[in-house]
């Protein structure tokens, strides 16, 4: 009986395979390295945008309710023409800075107390924990109490909803840092700020650039729920006022703005991060 059909016969183990001399080894380290696929997205933005159109054309969308894109692309070319997208999109931008800049540098600074000094954890976290949970947008009538209707309220409303996820991901980044390092360069005398600057803020750094994304989605979405309550211009309000009149070709051309205006502040903070983050 042959031994492949003998099942008491002992297994055999292969040989292993040795590559010949002069035969290149396939590199098996790769890990999950991260490749560029830069028409994929481009591929599956096309995609959509053909099947909505076809399913518009087709009839099993109504035009009242779901129009075209290329209704959607007329509307937005409207905007463009008689310059209302400049005028609100200025209004929206200027308010996402303020707004995003004065609470990202508030969150930073309290992050970084966190992080380093155990007495301003102590505090903090209990206090970022009670406040982080309410709803930003619901505070936004009493900021206007405070105040007032302009712009100061929507700054404040902004800066809030960005301060809290701010402290969050800087402390805890600095958190993510290795101990050892920091133990090493006390071991060699190495001074407090000499290490905070050489070593706390690179190693955190990705965590609190990672933060940075979040907080720009958070004050595009603040931005967006201020300007509906009480703005006359910017995006927020554009959209509100298109949807008012049942303009919805025009209300998703609003919404066709919030999303490459999203798009291109992600790009910004990618170019950062390559920039910030080149010795990884």
């Amino acid at each position: 009986m042959p031994d492949s059909l003998n099942p008491t016969a002992a297994p055999v183990t292969p040989a292993p395979v040795t590559p010949a001399i002069g035969q290149p080894v396939r590199f098996r380290g790769g890990g999950f390295t991260v490749k560029r696929h830069p028409w994929a997205a481009l591929a599956a933005f096309a995609l959509l945008i053909a099947v909505w159109e076809g399913a518009s054309r087709l009839g099993l969308a109504s035009p009242l309710f779901l129009p075209p894109p290329s209704a959607v692309g007329r509307a937005l070319a409207g905007m463009v023409s008689d310059g209302s997208l400049w005028l609100n999109l200025k209004a929206s931008l200027a308010r996402i800075a303020v707004g995003w800049v004065l609470g990202t540098l508030g969150g930073m600074l309290v992050g970084f107390a966190m992080g380093i000094f155990s007495t301003a954890r102590a505090v903090g976290v209990p206090l970022v924990s009670a406040f982080f949970p309410i709803p930003k947008i619901a505070l936004l009538p009493l900021f206007i109490l405070w105040f007032g209707i302009g712009e100061p309220s929507k700054f404040a409303t902004i800066g809030f909803g960005v301060f809290f996820p701010t402290v969050i991901a800087t402390y805890s980044a600095i958190d993510q840092v290795p101990r050892n390092l920091i133990r090493m360069a006390q071991s060699f005398g190495l001074p407090w700020r000499s290490i905070l600057r050489s070593i706390v803020l690179p190693g955190a750094l990705p965590g609190i650039l990672a933060g940075f994304r979040i907080t720009a989605s958070i004050a595009l979405i603040l931005v967006v729920a201020a300007e509906m309550i009480g703005a006359e211009y910017g995006i927020g309000a554009f959209v509100l006022m298109a949807g008012n009149l049942m303009q919805t070709d025009t209300l998703l051309a609003g919404v066709l703005v919030l999303s490459l205006l999203g798009l291109a502040i992600g790009t910004v903070l990618s170019q950062l991060e390559r920039r910030l983050l080149n010795w990884r």
